[in-house]
């Protein structure tokens, strides 16, 4: 289930630029059993939400899938994506389950709307809302979307995203062969080049890099345990490869400014000829006296593992062909930390 953390609204205005997904998404293989926990009640064949008293119609048939959609302010894209909802060529068994967080637009009309039609293609449709007058995030509203829903699989739709005909069969597909798995995809932007850097990013991701890009990295706890065998005291920063100042850190709240760097943090790398030549970075904000000074090296002269604080795609290919240069294992001898 979504965590419920909170995520920044979209713009009332329509956006200049569109996500279509392809041959995926995000799936996950479902229990038939609800969470503890949950904001939502059972009673009979019908969900009520114990804190807004609002009665969420369900099915007590299971479905193959469920099109899991949080919803808000949504109505001017809502055609599109609701059409390409109808269009999928998934033969099983599917529902739409809909739940608008605090709407001031008509998106309930809208998604209503297209009920008789989905209804006739076999899609069944649940809808349900709250009734506070501000939002309480796409967590929240993914989640109550979630509890109303009865398929096995859960197929994750944002209300201003177009699906690809084929993307619901083949995560089923997928997911089938890989079962207890996240399913995921590329994507196309609309209009083209938008957001290029992560389009690029998104849709060349290897799979192993699914497991090292997206770890989050402590700044106190450093690698993960059993990732490398290296010790923190060796650990070295590429923190700038261009001209520039170094940022540090800031600490935690309980933590202290020294445990930020040495002995955690060996040296810094750069290409600068200044910066090596003068040897080292001063840490100024640090209450020590003499305050820490940190080696600043030439990376060609440094061993890992290293924490690259730097954004990938921005000098032209420079940086990743510096990186390759030192034949390193990502996950191993180095983690993107950006």
């Amino acid at each position: 289930m979504s965590s419920g953390l909170s995520e920044q609204r979209r713009d009332m205005n329509p956006p200049k630029k569109r996500l279509r997904t392809g041959d995926g998404g995000a799936e996950t293989p479902r229990g038939e059993q609800q969470e503890e926990g949950s904001a939502v009640d059972v009673v009979g064949d019908e969900l009520t939400d114990s804190q807004d008293n609002t009665e969420l119609k369900r099915s007590t048939q299971q479905r193959e899938q469920s099109i899991i959609m949080p919803v808000y302010n949504a109505s001017c894209w809502l055609d599109e994506c609701l059409q390409a909802i109808l269009q999928q060529d998934f033969t099983g068994s599917m529902e739409l389950s809909v739940y608008d967080d605090a709407s001031t637009d008509d998106s309930r009309i809208v998604v209503e709307g297209w009920r008789e039609r989905l209804e006739a293609r076999g899609i069944s449709v649940v809808t349900s809302s709250h009734n506070s007058a501000q939002p309480r995030g796409v967590g929240y509203a993914k989640n109550m979307a979630i509890s109303q829903s009865c398929g096995k699989y859960l197929c994750f739709q944002d209300a201003d995203d177009v699906m690809l005909p084929q993307r619901v069969r083949l995560q089923y597909e997928a997911s089938l062969l890989h079962p207890n798995s996240l399913i995921g995809c590329r994507v196309q932007r609309l209009p083209e080049g938008s957001t290029e850097r992560y389009t690029r990013w998104i849709n060349t991701i290897t799979q192993d890099q699914l497991i090292t890009q997206g770890n989050h990295l402590e700044a106190a706890s450093g690698l993960p345990a059993g990732e490398s065998t290296q010790p923190m005291g060796e650990l070295h920063h590429m923190e700038r490869w261009e001209t520039g100042p170094e940022v540090i850190p800031m600490p935690e709240p309980d933590q202290s400014e020294e445990s930020m760097l040495p002995p955690h943090v060996k040296a810094f790398c750069d290409v600068d000829e200044n910066k090596i030549r003068k040897g080292f970075y001063t840490y100024e904000e640090s209450k020590e006296i003499p305050k820490p000074k940190i080696p600043i090296l030439h990376y060609k002269d440094a061993s890992a593992p290293f924490i690259i604080c730097v954004k990938l795609d921005m000098t032209g290919g420079v940086l990743e062909e510096n990186l390759n240069s030192l034949q390193l294992k990502e996950g191993t001898d180095y983690y993107h930390f950006n």
